[in-house]
């Protein structure tokens, strides 16, 4: 058995940080439905920002939590009134802690009639992950509206995934 190359480990560190953010975004998820609103703020770092469209712009954790109060009363109150389904979450890292990703929602409601579409939104999370004290956290979640309304913001536009910079022997 042979043992891994440096850049294989290297390699093998950057697979462990994309599935700890992977489950960051899914911990996101969950959280929310259920209404585990202060977990829920405790993903984000101090100084985040979401970008919600029809909802706003809120900064910083505790203006997130108390925003997300509102959303779930608005919603019922009731734990998974909404369901925030994930898919396709692509994770770049960008430096040393610090990475980018995008995942799709699809955001249905549980509490509606079953003749009524449940479907609430179509969107993508464009989201930006920092690395605070070994636990990787939300510092940037813009979520992208695409049905159906469109609600986009300017940076949506950009190249994704980033590029990584040449290398000088490529």
């Amino acid at each position: 058995m042979s043992e891994f190359t440096p850049d294989e480990i290297c390699r093998l560190r950057e697979l462990l940080d994309i599935e700890e953010i992977r489950k960051l975004g899914l911990l996101y998820s969950q959280l929310q439905d259920h209404g585990y609103l202060d977990r829920l703020a405790e993903i984000f770092t101090a100084d985040a920002v979401c970008e919600f469209g029809p909802y706003g712009v809120w900064e910083g954790r505790e203006t997130i939590r108390a925003n997300y109060a509102t959303v779930q009363i608005d919603l019922g109150g009731q734990p998974f009134a909404a369901l925030h389904a994930n898919a396709h979450h692509w994770i770049e890292m960008t430096a040393p802690g610090a990475a980018v990703g995008r995942r799709y929602l699809l955001d249905m409601l549980t509490t509606c009639a079953p003749e009524q579409n449940p479907l609430l939104w179509l969107g993508v999370y464009d989201e930006a992950y920092r690395k605070e004290g070994g636990v990787w956290k939300i510092s940037r979640c813009s979520l992208q509206f695409l049905w159906p309304q469109r609600h986009l913001t300017p940076e949506f536009a950009a190249e994704f995934p980033p590029r990584a910079p040449a290398q000088p022997n490529d």
